[in-house]
């Protein structure tokens, strides 16, 4: 498995100027400067110290807090708003802002980056005092751990991304099977031991103190070692599973210290608490730049008592950094402990919290604001968040995935719902660093919620999930619009690299979904590694949903999936170039299951159709059908004649739509297309990403 350490881990110059020259334009109101080299003693009322350093800046973000609620206890004059001169805030808790913290609709209090500097407020601590070692023949340095921070699993050296000590450096290992000859039907029921392949595994010295991470479905397992067993290639594991492990899983091992080989990889010790690291070629004295291991799952927490009706309101946090959070099996809010083993998650990472946590928080505003470096999700939406948005920002570099919104329950009554935010223009990119299974937006049980204009890429799952009812019973995920984004290299992580999950797609949905809309998006690159890298996937109970003028093309499995559900419709779209096939049902039910109209279906080998239609409880018609090597076009067993006659593609055509370059990527119509078309009317694309 490689990571992409290169995406987009600061913003650029240009941007930071663009928002700064803003946040110098501001109204007569009350501001509190902090700073780096500030202090807690001094007003706030200067940007730097005085002369005689008798006054200037505070020195933390929740001293400025803090002086904010004075002056609106003293009935100041507003507008407020907090300035952070640029560097590290190394937070030792985080800042925790409460319905007392709360601005109005008229004068929001702004939380914001002074000019053209960047504020980060970090979850984590810089390590000092190196020595000198040596370790597998390599040069490298050691230091020891802080008091009172767990053992980490993630470093920073300037800004970069390290990785434990892995075997293997590249790629990953592969699940012969399981050593014993018990029954293991129940998949549900996880194992603590696996065969694996001649001699992959050694019983290395320190193996106790590494971990497998096992790949398995659409989930992870992160598995402490205790032994293993050379003679009879099996591994033995403290913790079970997450699901019952199969031949074919993929999975490597990380934090053994014999494996500790590389520049950029480090190894923790357990039992002294010492973190040993071979450094980056390009970093020759650590003690120079900034080595960070993280100490706090959250940086920032939006506080609200929704269930007292005391919300956190108007609040703006404008070009400020979040970075440097872990979080495993620990401590965590917002409802979502379910599918929770002890080793994983079930789906989602949905456990794992968020570098930004909000609860009862309403119409607050995060804009061109960037989330990096983390171990965790970058913003979490939980219970009664309404009218938020997240406007132009960067989420990168993540230990999990990029934003979740809503519960995985249903809130009862309209003000505990989630509901009604905005995610736009962002850049979503190189997740699951930490939790490989996490998506990069998710939607649980909240309705009414825009995703728009996102780029969204590197992520070993799900882009955008919505929905967390399975079946037909009730469900909350509803009226929610996915329009304008662009997704690419979902199960793998960029060109050229092995999908390890799966059962993923661009898009995944699930239950009733009334009134939700996908529409005008540019998906492609989507590769699952057993099944399942499908570029709209409509899995249980996924019901009245639409989904059309988007673009999919280079998938593994199809363009288009529907495990089962109900009366979707599926128009105007155009899917190409699946590897194989181009669309899938799974499961015939007494209902229509879907309509399938007016799309243009493009491939050059294998078949149409895969999954089972047994019965025809679908609707087919003003499709346009092509397949460019000239190969046999099966509409699931039957002819195109034969199709027809079933009632299915009545008016639908298998002709050349003539596009400008589909093997090149470019799907445009040209002046010998329309004539070709049996239903399909052209859409415009440009828009699509970040404006």
């Amino acid at each position: 498995m490689t990571r992409n350490r290169k995406i987009f881990l600061t913003m650029s110059a240009c941007a930071w100027l663009g928002l700064c020259a803003a946040a110098t334009a501001r109204a007569d109101g009350t501001t509190v400067y902090v700073a780096p080299d500030g202090n807690d003693s001094w007003s706030g009322k200067l940007p730097a110290p005085n002369d005689a350093k008798s006054d200037g800046p505070v020195a933390t973000p929740a001293k400025a807090r803090d002086l904010i609620r004075a002056g609106k206890a003293a009935r100041n004059a507003g507008p407020f708003r907090v300035e952070l001169r640029g560097g590290f805030y190394s937070l030792r808790e985080p800042l925790t802002l409460t319905p007392d913290d709360s601005g109005t609709a008229q004068a929001p209090v702004v939380w914001a980056s002074y000019q053209n500097e960047r504020a980060v407020l970090s979850g984590g601590v810089r390590l000092g005092d190196w020595s000198a070692t040596t370790v597998n023949g390599q040069k490298a340095l050691v230091a020891k751990l802080p008091a009172g921070i767990a053992l980490p699993r993630e470093m920073w050296v300037a800004g970069q991304r390290m990785s434990r000590a892995r075997y293997p450096k590249q790629g990953t290992l592969r699940v012969v099977g399981l050593s014993d000859k018990g029954k293991h039907d129940n998949w549900f029921q996880g194992v603590t031991e696996f065969r694996f392949e001649g001699n992959d595994l050694k019983a290395w010295p320190s193996a106790a103190s590494g971990e497998a991470i096992v790949a398995d479905r659409w989930a992870e397992s992160h598995m402490p070692i205790t032994s293993i067993d050379e003679a009879n290639h099996v591994v033995h594991f403290a913790r079970p599973s997450v699901f019952v492990l199969e031949a074919d899983d993929r999975y490597w091992i990380e934090n053994v210290k014999e494996n500790l080989t590389e520049p950029g990889e480090f190894y923790v010790d357990p039992h002294d608490r010492t973190v040993t690291l071979i450094p980056p070629r390009e970093v020759s004295n650590p003690a120079a730049v900034p080595v960070i291991v993280p100490r706090l799952a959250r940086v920032l927490v939006l506080e609200g008592r929704p269930a007292a009706g005391a919300l956190v309101e108007n609040i703006t946090c404008r070009g400020l950094g979040f970075a440097h959070t872990e979080w495993f099996f620990g401590p965590r809010a917002g409802g979502r402990a379910d599918f929770e083993t002890p080793s994983g998650f079930g789906q989602a990472a949905v456990g794992v919290p968020g570098a930004v946590e909000g609860r009862g928080v309403r119409s607050c505003t995060f804009e061109r604001c960037v989330v990096e470096n983390t171990g965790t999700y970058g913003i979490d939406l939980g219970v009664a968040c309404q009218n938020n948005r997240i406007s132009h920002c960067a989420l990168v570099d993540l230990g999990a995935g990029g934003i979740k919104i809503g519960t995985t329950f249903i809130p009862e009554g309209a003000s505990a719902q989630t509901s009604g935010n905005v995610v736009s223009d962002c850049t979503i990119a190189d997740g699951g660093n930490l939790w490989p299974s996490c998506v990069a937006l998710w939607i649980g049980q909240s309705p009414g919620n825009t995703i728009a204009h996102n780029d969204i890429h590197g992520f070993w799952y799900t882009a955008i999930s919505i929905g967390w009812t399975w079946g037909y019973s009730r469900a909350a995920a509803q009226k929610n619009v996915v329009e304008y984004n662009h997704i690419h290299h979902i199960g793998t992580k960029s060109a050229g690299v092995a999908p390890i999950l799966s059962d993923m797609g661009c898009v995944y949905t699930l239950g009733n979904q009334e009134g939700t809309v996908i529409r005008n998006n540019h998906f492609h690159d989507v590769a699952g590694l057993k099944y399942g890298g499908w570029g709209i996937y409509f899995d249980e109970g996924t019901t009245h949903i639409l989904a059309e003028n988007n673009l999919v093309y280079r998938t593994t499995h199809g363009g288009f999936h529907q495990h089962y559900g109900k009366e979707n419709t599926f128009r105007n779209n155009i899917i190409a170039f699946a590897r194989d096939g181009q669309i899938q049902r799974t499961r015939v039910e007494a209902h229509r299951s879907f309509t399938f109209e007016n799309n243009i279906v493009l491939w050059d080998k294998g078949p149409l159709f895969t999954g089972d239609w047994s019965k025809l409880t679908v609707a087919f018609d003003g499709n346009t059908y092509w397949r460019t090597d000239g190969g046999t076009i099966n509409f699931a067993g039957k002819t195109f004649e034969q199709w027809q006659k079933a009632g299915m593609d009545v008016h639908s055509k298998v002709a050349n739509p003539h596009l400008a370059n589909p093997a090149g990527g470019d799907f445009a119509l040209t002046p010998a297309s329309q004539p070709a078309l049996a239903g399909f009317k052209p859409f415009d694309l440009s828009k699509v990403g970040p404006r």
